[in-house]
């Protein structure tokens, strides 16, 4: 680890020596994030699956067809190379940042580093933590919401009626009806899951010697909607969310950096709660689809943030980072 100078003064540069440093540094920075993106391309598959996991789990269980459509022919390579890119800035954003913290630490005083030190750790904590919640908790509530909207919308159903003593049509009436799914169901098969009423029909898998895979036919009838997705919107969808929820859980380091540098301070904080929640509240309406459910998933996580904020300003006080930091490299 470099040593950093105990006076900035001592690290005084010309304006063309800065430059050059500056050059220096973000050559280095992307020494990292590019070799990264070339082997994130080839995980690319994985990747996509990974982001398209919230998404089929939901059509799963509601009986939706869990298939997304491109339509055209570069979409899915302009895509994944879009996804390597981002999973490889945001694998190396630790070197990255060590190389900016390299350009600026030695311009400053010992007791300014300590405020470094604590910020840097305390966002990469609480990204990951945003984005967990985000991917684990939050993402599939919100689509279990939009789809279920998306499919109340319903077209009057075509009866028929029938004859209880009457021997069924032939070629008619010779799927079973099932309410799980059979357990050793062989290349052929095919049955009706209710109530659902999706069609299932079991394939043989070439790659897997007695191995079938049940193929899922689009839900059709009462729903006038058939919900089936584009590829590039859902991702693009995911990565707005992703992103909006990053930024947000900055909240309580903001509210700290804030009070540090005496522009807040906690009796104001607390006084002020209602218009933080009105704040809040706007953020996530922002951050989230346009339906209440999302919106309030998102509202009481910036809010506990919140007050987050408030007691770490407690707990570490400006004078607690500075007050034994004088005199130290």
């Amino acid at each position: 680890m470099p040593t950093m100078p105990h006076n900035p003064e001592d690290f005084r540069m010309a304006f063309g020596d800065h430059l050059e440093e500056l050059r220096r540094r973000i050559i280095m920075g992307l020494l990292a994030p590019i070799p990264l993106a070339f082997i994130f391309f080839f995980l690319g598959d994985w990747l996509l699956l990974w982001l398209m996991a919230p998404l089929q789990h939901v059509q799963l269980a509601y009986g939706f067809s869990q298939q997304l459509q491109v339509l055209s022919p570069p979409e899915f390579l302009i895509l994944k190379i879009k996804v390597s890119i981002i999973a490889a800035l945001i694998f190396s954003l630790p070197w990255i940042l060590w190389q900016g913290w390299l350009f600026i630490g030695p311009g400053l005083y010992p007791k300014e580093r300590r405020f470094v030190h604590f910020l840097v750790p305390g966002s990469v904590v609480l990204t990951a933590s945003g984005v967990c919640l985000m991917y684990f908790f939050m993402l599939p509530l919100m689509l279990e919401v939009l789809m279920v909207i998306g499919g109340s919308l319903e077209t009057p159903p075509h009866l028929i009626q029938y004859e209880p003593d009457t021997a069924p049509t032939e070629g008619l009436g010779s799927l079973p009806l099932l309410t799980e799914e059979p357990l050793a169901p062989k290349p052929g098969d095919a049955w009706v899951m209710m109530p659902d009423g999706t069609l299932q029909i079991a394939v043989a898998e070439p790659e897997l010697a007695n191995t079938v895979r049940i193929i899922q036919l689009p839900m059709e009838g009462t729903n006038a909607i058939m919900q089936v997705f584009r590829l590039s919107s859902y991702i693009n969808f995911v990565l707005v969310l992703l992103l909006g929820i990053t930024v947000a859980f900055q909240m309580p380091l903001v509210i700290v950096l804030l009070g540090w540098l005496n522009i807040v301070n906690i009796q104001g904080l607390k006084k002020n709660r209602k218009w933080a929640l009105l704040v809040c509240g706007i953020l996530a309406a922002i951050t989230t689809p346009a339906d209440v459910m999302s919106m309030f998933l998102m509202l009481i996580p910036l809010y506990m943030l919140y007050e987050l904020g408030i007691l770490v300003l407690q707990l570490v006080p400006a004078s607690r980072l500075t007050g034994n930091a004088e005199g130290r490299p």
